[in-house]
């Protein structure tokens, strides 16, 4: 952590929060013009730390804390009977890594969820830019995990694949298969990766208590939640 000491950050100005209505947010973002890589990366997240596109970030509000770094420890988590249910319904799904890029396939299966799932976030409309700069990346720790039935896709995990776990960076799916639960699907098989990896934990970004579109990330147990400096376990 030595090295982390040294890094530069800079806080953005106030703006509307994503996930609390009515609440301002700050963010801190390490200095754009200092490359980072799968070490010093692992490290951040450690403090909590995530990445969207070219940048790591983490939420910075003066008077607010909600957003906590979550995270699944590999070793000790055991799936629920309705999670079992989830992964042997979807037993006739293959998953592919392949490195990010375009790919017109990608961009119309992220265009649907996206204007399916969430016409009501600040990711509504969906555009090829957006869809680019978010999530393709040439960073050597970066991962499209494809989701396939008999050759078509219904789901794509971008992830960083890092020395202390997976990131899991964002899942996009096809929003007409509801049944198989893609979503809980991608993450259950990425804390499967991470264990046959031999990587601790798999990271899911931030949870928190009083948002609906993040209570999910509270059926993965245990849950771990950086609070005050420490990450501890979610009662």
């Amino acid at each position: 952590m030595t090295e982390l000491a040294h890094l530069k950050f800079y806080a953005t100005q106030p703006h509307d929060c994503s996930y609390l209505s009515g609440q301002q947010a700050t963010t801190l973002f390490l200095d754009p013009r200092h490359p980072f890589d799968a070490g010093m990366y692992a490290g951040l997240s450690e403090l909590g730390f995530r990445r969207s596109g070219e940048h790591l970030y983490r939420p910075h509000c003066q008077h607010c804390q909600a957003c906590l770094p979550a995270r699944i420890p590999t070793a000790s988590f055991q799936a629920s009977q309705q999670q079992k249910r989830i992964l042997k319904r979807n037993r006739d799904l293959s998953v592919h890594a392949v490195r990010p890029e375009f790919r017109e396939e990608y961009y119309d299966l992220y265009a649907r969820y996206i204007e399916q799932r969430h016409a009501d976030g600040d990711m509504y409309p969906p555009s090829r830019e957006q869809f680019t700069t978010f999530l393709v990346s040439d960073l050597p720790f970066c991962v499209f995990f494809e989701f396939r039935l008999q050759g078509r896709l219904l789901a794509v995990a971008v992830t960083d694949v890092l020395p202390n776990g997976l990131s899991a960076v964002y899942t996009f799916f096809d929003p007409l298969e509801e049944r198989r639960s893609l979503g809980r699907v991608a993450i259950l098989w990425q804390v499967a990766e991470a264990s046959r990896r031999a990587l601790p934990a798999v990271y899911l970004g931030y949870w928190i208590r009083n948002c609906r579109k993040m209570n999910y990330k509270s059926e993965y147990r245990p849950l771990e939640l950086y609070v005050n400096q420490h990450w501890v376990t979610l009662d």
